[in-house]
């Protein structure tokens, strides 16, 4: 990775015609691109597929980038529209694809917590993908409401009552925990 050298650089030269540059630019931000899209979309191969398109796609656009926001809220767009498309067009969802082991061999709290776990993640996947978009921004990605605004095109008034409602799915589907 290019040490030392802003993104805002890096575009530049990008744009101008240097592919290192842009490949610096797809080292530094494919793993975010690859988390929003897996949070996003709940399936790996998925989201790698969202993932590669994202940055193809900020390619193929990358003269159009204005530098009016930052490189990454740039690509945050890209791959949340990418993935929301992804999700109007494939209704059907499955649960985030998990490493654990088989825990027929592990103590009960642990065996509750990765069923906690498993359920959360499928209530996030239960969300609409408008809420879950602003959840995966907020609450995963840290973006401030005014960031997932000029990602998702929203006025941070609209971002605030979709993050509420997604909260308040949550909290409605996760109630039997308390």
């Amino acid at each position: 990775m290019v040490v030392g050298i802003d993104d805002a650089y890096l575009v530049r030269a990008a744009q101008a015609g240097d592919d290192d540059a842009f490949e610096a630019l797809v080292r530094r931000h494919q793993l975010l691109v690859y988390r929003v899209a897996l949070r996003m979309l709940g399936n790996a191969q998925e989201a790698e597929d969202a993932a590669q398109d994202a940055l193809l796609g900020a390619w193929r656009a990358l003269e159009n980038f204005k530098a009016d926001s930052e490189f990454s809220t740039w690509l945050y767009r890209i791959v949340t529209n990418r993935c929301l498309t992804m999700l109007r067009r494939a209704r059907p969802q499955e649960p985030l694809e998990d490493d654990y082991p088989d825990t027929a061999a592990e103590p009960p709290d642990q065996v509750e917590g990765l069923d906690r776990l498993r359920a959360l993640k499928g209530a996030i996947l239960a969300l609409t993908p408008e809420q879950r978009a602003v959840l995966v921004l907020r609450e995963f990605e840290d973006l401030s409401y005014d960031e997932i605004g000029r990602v998702l095109e929203l006025s941070e008034a609209a971002v605030k009552g979709r993050l509420h409602r997604a909260r308040g799915e949550l909290a409605d589907k996760t109630q039997s925990w308390r």
